[in-house]
Formats: C-alpha cells, structure tokens, sequence
C-alpha cells in the first residue's frame, strides 16, 4: 500500500511536478501522462469518463491499445500519487483531491482574495507552455482555451501587482516595471500592463524606454487586435512624451546617474499616496507633512507628485523661499502659476472668482465685469479649486511652506474646509525648528479633527535604512564595509537623509573618508541654524565633489544659481552664465535630475539651502558671485 503523498504540479510557464518537494519519476512527465494528470485535476469532480479520455487523447489508436495506454498511466498514476488517490472502474475515472495541487488553483484562490502579490509570484507563463500532443485535436482545442484563459488571469495579476507597486510605494519602480513588462511577455496586447510598465519606466527616469514601449503597445494593437490605444493609454503617452512631467525632468540627462531610490520612508510615503487615493474617490484632505530640514520631506512630496501627473489629475506645486514670505498671496500665486492656471476645466470657474484671482497671475483668463462684486483671494481660490475638481482630482502641493506669507497661510485651513467633499488633496510641507509657528500649531490641531486628513512626521534614517541606501549605490562592498560605512554615516550624518546621500554618492565617486574627523552633529543634533563651518568635513567635502562631478555648464549655472539667492529664473541664469539656450537647457535638467535645484514657472531654487550655503563659502569666490549679479541685473 502506497502511502499518499504530496505532488504539486506547476503548469503556469513549462510543466513541472515535485513528489514531497523532490522531482517526479520520469515516466510522470511524458507527454500524454502529463496531459491526462492535468486534464483530470482540471475536469469538472476530477472525473471523466474512459470513452471521454481515450478519445481525449489517443484517438489514433484502436480501442484496444488506447484502453492500454489508458491504463498505464493510471498505474504510473498510483504508483506516484497512491492508491487510494486514483479511483477507476469500469466506466470513470477519478483523482483524489487530497494530494494533488496545481499552481494555476492557488493563482485562483490567491487572486480571489486579492493576494495579488503572491498571485503574481505564480505566474510564470502559458498554461502547459511548450506541450502539445500531435493527433490529438480535441486535447489541443481545450488546451488553447486553457492557455487564453490562464493568460488572463496571469496577466491580471501581474498588472494589479504592478500597480499595487507603484501605488503604494513599498517599491522602487524598476520592481513595478519587471513584474508589467512580464504581463506584457504574456499578453503584448494587455494595455493596463502596458500602462503600468510606461509609468514605472517615467518614473525611474528612463522617458526613451516609455515611449518605445508605447510604440511596441500601438504597433502591437493595430497589427493583432486590428485596434488603437484607448483613450486613457493615448493620455499617459501624451504626458510622457513631453520632456518634462508639469516642469520636473523625468528622462535622465546625459552623464548622469540613476536617482537614488527613497529609503526609509516606505511608510510614510504608503500614508501619503493612500490620501491622494481617497481624495481622488471623492474625500477631500488636508495633509501636513513636518521634517527636519534635510530629512526627505520635499524628496516624499517629489515621490507623489510624480506619480499623480501621470494620471489625470490636475496638479499644482509650488515652493516658498523666505524672500517672498512679506508678499501677501504668494502663496496662492505659486499655486496658480504652479499648474491650475492652465488645468483643464478652467473655463468652468465663476467670472467673479477668476477677475480676482488674475490679479495674482496674469496668465488667468480675466472675464469681463459681470453680476456681483469681486470675491476675496481665498473665496476665488476655493471656488477656482471646486470647479476644476469638478473635471478631474486636483492635488495642491505647498513645499517649505514655513516661508509662506501670512495672509496664505491663514487660507489654508478655509481652503481645504471648502473643498472636503471634493476630490482635492492639499499637501503642506513644512521645516521644523525650535519656534513653533502658530499658524502650523494650528492646522495640526484641526486635522483629524474638524479637517480630513493625517499629519506625517519624518525620522532620520536609522541603520536598516543607511545600510539600504549603502548597498543600492556601492554594490561591491562587502558586508563587513557596509556595516563599518553605516556606523561612519550614523556618527557623520547622524541619519540626516540629505547628508547621508551626498556623502554615499560622494564615496561612490571616490571619494576618501578621513579616519581622524570629529563627529557630528553637535549637541543640538539639527541642522537648523546650522552653518556649513559646524557640518563636518566629510560633508562639505562630498559636496564640493558632487559639485566637481557636474559638467562645466552646469557648474557655470550652479554657481550663478547660489549667487542669485532664493530664486532665479531662468532668464536672469542666462543672462549671469551667458550660456546659450541648448546649453542652459540641458544644465537646468541636469541640476533638476541630480536635486541640486528644483523648478517652478517662479524660477529655480535651491533644494537644500544648506548645499547652497556650503557653495558660497567652499566653491564661489566673493568676485564671482559680484560677477553673476551684475551680468543677471545688466
């Protein structure tokens, strides 16, 4: 008596079988042996019956050799799986469902509960890839409606894996790419996977690879459906075809290295991403996101930004610098200009709420005088907000927002109050320091309270996420020198994640760490007020290089960036450098990809102040910085 075992089949890709987890017998995998297991653990009870199988699969035979054939594999059968597993009479044939499991029913079972994951984790080809069995015209019939519907289902859950990647950020996008462009392997003309292959592709920066796969998506649809894109296909391409997605580089610019992935921020980044998506279903939020300077909060804003102007969505952003914090609106201006002055839907707004708002942005359309006075700047704002939500989601986006004028920021609450029961996400950004602004004391009182939303407060890195952002950008170290850099990161940086990336990048380029430098930070453990004479060497020192590392232009912009100040714009960067518009072109995009600078139609400012700072006293003489700002004021 054979004892029943365990024999799992894997028939998602080439057919493969384990008996207790070891290989099968060899005579298990001949072809019509493996044919008919299948077969019968994928008939309806297990069962057919004898006539129905010889037929089935030896139909080129006489009846009697068929029945034969028939019969050793069922022999092989119980030898394999036991006895009691194979049931035979006269008339049917049946499996026992207690041993036998087949890969294809737990991607079934896993994708019934929407463990996408784990679904995708089986899908590994074509039902039965490869097999087929000549003379047997009935089998291969059931066999190609097999193979399209396993294909379905595995293309389903690789695109929904896909997307769960690329939603809830617990992944950089190159894992969201491999898993869609399996589904595409699969299916070339499965467009969500073709979707979400495109995005991920944009989003880690390789535009020229998106739209390749555009074109192999099109050609592919036309040459074997007979059909085009679908309108929503048509619109990711469009956005991504542009060199810039809403102003911000996505395509790596020549010479430059891969953005390095965000680390330790999983979390947060899943909190934040999961507020855009209830506020796309309709509940409007207010989020507040708080940091310390230099620990990720405008790399996090980054992170879905990028995200939502792929879809469609009405996007805003805009960054505020001390400079204009006694500029009352300019914070609603750099919202206007920063993408809603030319949303789709504009048109839709009251006339008396853009007649106000055009003050602010002379790029608004301003309707003649109409019934009823002017609204105030926030009445038009909120109206403006209500009606383009009214076309698509809108999120607006306020980064160092601490430098906000005041009459903006005493807004915001009413803005995201009258939009709540829009689709409109309003993303706050805010620097701590040791003195609370009120105004912030009191919008994170409210929130969760009379506003929906959340409040985000980030960390520095720990050693987990420094050993993860050492092993993504110095690959060839060993175990023994990750640890030994990340004990060298956590007394330098102190997981101050700025710092931490520029001295990695840094070392990746060469650069030496010296064996006798002081530790840092000092007791106050902060980069507020922080000069870059209280950094410690290896910081300034990983900064000049990465400086040093730039092509000669855009050091040239660089440097007339930090002499300019808070912001510059583009135009007064070329009059400082006297570069040329290609040349200056192509340094904006390199300055924007490597986060020195970020870019808004307001101008250029510096991502990290403190990089500015640590320029100005390391890198750019007096007489340079007089030189630049006479040529931009000329």
């Amino acid at each position: 008596m054979h004892q029943a075992r365990r024999v799992t089949i894997n028939v998602l890709g080439p057919a493969s079988i384990t008996v207790d987890g070891a290989p099968a017998p060899p005579e298990l995998l001949w072809r019509k042996h493996l044919a008919l297991l299948v077969y019968l653990a994928r008939s309806p009870r297990r069962a057919r019956t004898r006539d129905h199988l010889v037929g089935m699969l030896w139909s080129e035979r006489d009846d009697k050799s068929a029945r034969h054939s028939l019969s050793e594999a069922l022999r092989v059968f119980r030898r394999v799986l036991g006895a009691g597993e194979v049931r035979a009479d006269v008339d049917q044939v049946a499996l026992g469902s207690s041993v036998l499991r087949l890969d294809c029913d737990e991607l079934a079972a896993r994708s019934a509960v929407h463990d996408w994951a784990g679904a995708a984790e089986l899908a590994q080809g074509d039902f039965l890839e490869g097999l087929s069995i000549a003379g047997a015209s009935d089998f291969e019939s059931w066999l190609a409606a097999e193979r399209l519907g396993w294909r379905a289902r595995s293309v389903e859950a690789l695109t929904r894996h896909a997307e769960a990647l690329l939603a809830t950020g617990s992944e950089s996008p190159s894992a969201a790419r491999a898993v869609a462009l399996r589904a595409l392997a699969l299916d070339p003309t499965a467009e969500p996977a073709g979707r979400a292959a495109m995005r991920a592709l944009a989003l880690g920066g390789d535009r020229a690879a998106a739209l390749e796969l555009a074109q192999r998506l099109t050609a592919d649809l036309r040459d074997r459906m007979g059909g085009a894109p679908a309108p929503e296909t048509e619109r990711l391409i469009e956005r991504i075809r542009e060199a810039r997605v809403g102003r911000r580089v996505i395509a790596v610019p020549g010479g430059a290295r891969a953005r390095t992935p965000l680390v330790g921020r999983r979390e947060p980044l899943g909190r934040l991403i999961d507020a855009w998506r209830s506020a796309r279903a309709g509940a409007g939020a207010c989020v507040l996101i708080e940091a310390e300077p230099g620990e990720g909060k405008s790399r996090l804003l980054d992170e879905l930004l990028d995200r939502a102007r792929l879809e469609d969505a009405t996007v805003a952003a805009c960054r505020a610098v001390p400079a204009e914090a006694g500029r009352s609106w300019i914070g609603l201006a750099g919202l206007l200009m920063g993408g809603l002055d030319t949303a789709t839907g504009l048109v839709a707004a009251p006339p008396a709420a853009l007649r106000t708002l055009a003050t602010l942005d002379p790029h608004l359309p301003a309707p003649g005088q109409g019934i009823g006075g002017d609204l105030d700047p926030p009445r038009a704002f909120s109206a403006v907000v209500r009606a383009l939500a009214t076309e698509q989601p809108v999120l607006l986006a306020l980064d160092d927002a601490q430098h906000l004028d005041a009459a903006t920021t005493g807004a915001l609450a009413q803005l995201a109050r009258d939009c709540a029961d829009q689709p409109v996400l309003l993303v706050v950004c805010v620097a701590t320091s040791r003195h609370a602004l009120e105004w912030v004391e009191s919008l994170r009182a409210r929130i969760g309270r009379d506003l929906p939303g959340a409040v985000i407060r980030l960390e520095r890195l720990d050693a987990e996420a420094l050993s993860e952002l050492a092993r993504w950008s110095l690959p060839r170290y060993s175990d023994e020198e990750i640890a030994r850099l990340v004990r060298r990161l956590e007394r330098d940086t102190a997981g101050v994640a700025l710092l931490a990336t520029a001295m990695v990048a840094a070392i990746a380029d060469g650069f030496r760490l010296s064996a006798d430098a002081p530790a840092w930070p000092s007791e106050r453990r902060t980069l507020v007020d922080t000069l870059p004479g209280d950094l410690p060497p290896a910081v300034i020192g990983a900064i000049c290089l990465e400086f040093n590392r730039l092509p000669p232009d855009a050091q040239d912009v660089l440097a007339a960036a930090a002499a300019l100040g808070e912001r510059a714009s583009a135009e007064r960067l070329a009059r400082a450098t006297g570069l040329e518009p290609t040349s200056m072109s192509r340094a904006l995009d390199r300055l924007e990809w490597d986060r020195w600078l970020t870019a808004e139609p307001r101008g250029y400012a510096f991502a990290a102040p403190i990089a500015q700072a640590v320029l100005l006293q390391e890198m750019v003489t007096r007489g340079r910085v007089e030189r630049y700002r006479t040529a931009a004021d000329a």
